[in-house]
This record gives C-alpha cells, structure tokens and sequence, in this order.
C-alpha cells in the first residue's frame, strides 16, 4: 500500500472527530455501484479491500488511512458520434430536412443515456493519508484535479474542510535551480538524482533528462542559458527518493529497502489488515518526518494568505 505519489495539503481548523464519529461519516457516503444512468461516482472504500470487512477507516498512533472509490463509465466520443450520424442521416432521409444544430444536441443527449447502461465501468482507488499531529492531508495521486475531488468528497462528508495546498517560504523552482547551480547550497542530507526538467523562461520550451549526471557539463552550460529546474530527482538516504515538482508535489516514491524490510519482518501473524496497518505506520512517519524534512530545505513553510472554504 506504499504510496507512489503525494499531493500535500494543509489542513486549518480544529477537525478532531473521533475514530467512531469518522466512520460513521464515511459510512454515510460509502461507495456504491454505479446505477445505469450514472455516468461517474466517488465514495469510500475500504482500504484493505475485501478483507477489510467494510472498515473505511485505520488510525493508527494518530495516522489516519482512508481511500476513496471514483467509478466512470468509459463511453468513446467516437462511439456516440457514429450512432448521432446514423440518426441525423434516417432523419433527414425520411424528412428531406436538415436537422438542426439544436436537435442535433437532444440527439446527442438521448445517444449518450441509451448507451451508457452498456459501457464499461473503470475503478480506481485512491488512498489518503490524515496526519492528525502534524494537520497534514496526502493524497496518492499524481493529479491536482483528481486530488481536488477527493477532498471535495472529504468535505462534503465532514460538513466542512478547509485545507491549501503545503507551500514553503522558497519556491521550489527558484531552490532546485540553485541546487543544481551550485552543490554547495545542497542540504548535507540531501541526494541528487538522476532526473531533471528543464523550463526556459518566457516561453514554453521544456527539456527532459533521466539517467544522467545532473552535476555534468552539459547541464551546467544549459542552466547558465536561463532555464530553470521544475522537476528534480532527489533522495533522503536511507529513506526515500522522489521527483520535486515545483508545485511541491513528491511523485514517483520509492521507500527505501530498509523500510520495506522493516516492515516485512513484522510480526502480522499473515493477518491482512495487521500487514497494511504495520505498512501503513512506518510509511506515514517516514513522510510525516521527510515531508518537515524538505520544508527546512525550503527554508520553512509559507502562511497562506486565504483559505477554501
């Protein structure tokens, strides 16, 4: 259940539910199947699956673990514009008319509801993490939108939720351009990868590199023609590695072997929701830990000048 990306949000007010009361408000907007005329759906799910037995909440030392169920059925464009053609051309055969432009789009509307009950549903899962000590949301996707919608289900169960996205006193551009400028300015915890984007300013030119020796000639002489980092490879030895992004969204986790070993030699006596709550414990410290870790890097986190409401 390791996460593979991280989109972290702030959360203000004082949201101390219980475990009880939470529950019971996830219960009340739990997924269900999608009905014949619903084109999407999200709601909660169990994050063990199956075999969590309906559980929609695991707190654990005060991390939190929820996951939520989106559902859409998959209807091509393609598909309902072929069968809105077929219409049109009967209709203006048997009418000698055009059709217009506005029974075109009823057309349109009475294709789509017809064949929606026939399309195929595709399900995705996305885990969130609820530091309750640390007032941290992360949410495993690598989307703002997507994240955007399950907060907003977030908040609809709660009643209420205000939450902005993490942002640090130094924009995470402005510092991976001068790590990589100068490896004096590096923190003494910090790893360089081997991935980098590269921005001109002033327009929309972007340049990729992977695998490569990002403290090289070549990128040197690149950075010294005005671009800018906006993604970096960086590492925390012996905890994590991941791509920056300058929104400060981590994607691309990868938890180091000795954290997955730690967790493999747990004693779950091969007891599921034991093995995802003891996965679940270490990865939420570890990133509550390197997340306070990477705002010292940016010299500290940045008041937000409004909330969302």
């Amino acid at each position: 259940m390791w996460f593979k990306n991280l989109l972290l949000y702030r959360l203000h007010g004082n949201q101390e539910l219980s475990q009880e009361a939470l529950e019971e408000a996830l219960q009340a907007h739990k997924a269900t199947p999608l009905g014949n005329a619903d084109a999407r759906r999200l709601g909660w799910t169990a994050p063990a699956g199956r075999a969590g037995h309906g559980q929609l909440l695991h707190d654990v030392q005060g991390q939190r673990l929820i996951s939520a169920l989106r559902q859409e059925r998959l209807l091509p464009a393609s598909v309902v514009k072929e069968e809105v053609d077929e219409q049109v051309a009967e209709i203006e055969a048997a009418e000698g008319r055009k059709v217009s432009r506005k029974e075109k789009a009823a057309l349109k509307e009475q294709v789509t509801e017809a064949l929606l009950p026939q399309a195929f549903v595709r399900s995705q899962k996305v885990d969130v993490w609820w530091d309750t000590r640390h007032q941290l949301i992360g949410v495993n996707v690598s989307s703002r939108t997507r994240a955007e919608d399950i907060l907003d289900l977030l908040r609809e169960t709660l009643g209420s939720l205000q939450v902005t996205p993490l942002a640090a006193n130094t924009l995470p551009l402005r510092a991976m351009t001068t790590w990589l400028n100068d490896a004096s300015t590096r923190p003494h915890d910090m790893q360089l990868g081997d991935q980098v984007e590269l921005k001109a300013k002033g327009d929309d030119s972007v340049l990729r590199a992977r695998q490569v020796d990002l403290d090289s000639d070549d990128i040197q002489q690149l950075l010294a023609s005005d671009r800018q980092a906006s993604k970096l490879a960086l590492g925390i030895e012996g905890r994590l590695s991941f791509v920056l992004h300058e929104d400060l969204a981590l994607k691309g986790l990868r938890f180091s072997d000795a954290l997955i070993e730690e967790a493999d030699n747990a004693d779950d006596a091969d007891d599921v929701l034991v093995r995802l709550e003891t996965d679940f414990i270490l990865m939420a410290q570890a990133l509550a830990e390197d997340t306070e870790r990477l705002l010292a890097w940016l010299d500290g986190e940045a008041t937000p000048s409004s909330l969302d409401t």
